[in-house]
């Protein structure tokens, strides 16, 4: 009769192979959101902010100058806003969260209108022969949008769009396995 109780019965050893497999990747999965929660508890995005938004006043800038240097509207400017605005979220703010992306992609257009509006104030200081920072006092900020919506064609809407995306993409941290793995080790 011992013999009867100690022999497997059919099916036996795979469910208990299942069941372990089971409590193997609920525990591999505990794990994992404990390495989310601790990027979370990274995560600022107040620093953020500040990062991308100096990310775009930096890119409207070089947009002016470049664009008034050269006397040609470059669309791969927008395309850089993108870039700069992104990669300083993701050092600044380390977010992982989707909320950190609507924040590049905003302050990415912001900085894609400001350097727009920055190549209109370098111009028009250029042709008036007066200051950058006098040239803001004499503008009638009431005709802007109308001056902007002149310059604003199918190209601009096209590099906008790519630096919209990008400000999107590159504002979050990516989750990477490397990272899990340096996780585990830590704990």
């Amino acid at each position: 009769m011992s013999d009867e109780i100690n022999e497997p019965h059919e099916g036996e050893e795979e469910v208990v192979n299942e069941a372990k497999e089971t409590l193997d990747r609920q525990a591999r999965l505990a794990r994992f959101e404990g390495y989310l929660n601790h990027l979370r508890m990274q995560q600022s995005l107040s620093m953020g902010f500040l990062g991308g938004l100096a990310a775009a006043f930096a890119g409207a800038i070089l947009w002016a100058i470049v664009t008034v240097a050269t006397g040609y509207q470059i669309g791969y400017m927008a395309v850089g806003v993108g870039l700069m605005v992104g990669f300083a979220i993701r050092y600044a703010g380390k977010g992982i969260d989707p909320l950190f992306g609507y924040m590049g992609a905003g302050l990415s257009l912001f900085g894609c209108l400001l350097g727009n509006f920055f190549t209109l104030v370098g111009f028009a200081s250029k042709e008036a022969g007066s200051g950058i920072f006098e040239t803001f006092s004499l503008i009638d900020y009431g005709l802007v949008p109308g001056v902007m919506a002149e310059s604003f064609g199918i190209m601009t809407l096209l590099f906008f769009g790519i630096a919209l995306y990008e400000g999107y993409k590159f504002s979050i941290q990516k989750v990477t396995d490397e990272g899990f793995a340096a996780y585990l080790k830590a704990i």
